[in-house]
């Protein structure tokens, strides 16, 4: 899946008025997404995305995560990696440690 918006918009052209404004054009208009990104002097793949993603939010669609949930599995897979790491040491800990013998019961 592609890398979703950052918080900076360091990498994002478009601020977030221009981009709300845009959508607004396509989901209050009814106006195709091609036509509004023409006049808007933005790409109309840009524009589809921003739209998809916004129906997302809605709830408008089920295809696409919204952003809650994009953070929320970024964090799920960052603690099982942590997880991970950490089973691995204790897995190579416990390899080193000596080994206890069964104890046997006192004979009477």
């Amino acid at each position: 899946m592609r890398s979703r918006r950052k918080e900076n918009h360091a990498q994002c052209p478009h601020p977030d008025e221009p981009r709300e404004r845009a959508v607004r054009g396509v989901r209050s208009t009814g106006r195709p997404v091609a036509y509004v990104a023409r006049d808007l002097g933005i790409h109309k793949e840009a524009l589809r995305s921003w739209v998809r993603q916004v129906e997302a939010h809605a709830g408008e669609r089920d295809d696409r995560r919204t952003t809650v949930e994009c953070d929320e599995l970024k964090e799920l897979r960052k603690e099982n990696a942590e997880l991970r790491r950490a089973n691995e040491i204790l897995k190579a800990a416990s390899v080193s440690l000596p080994r206890k013998s069964p104890r046997t019961s006192p004979s009477r």
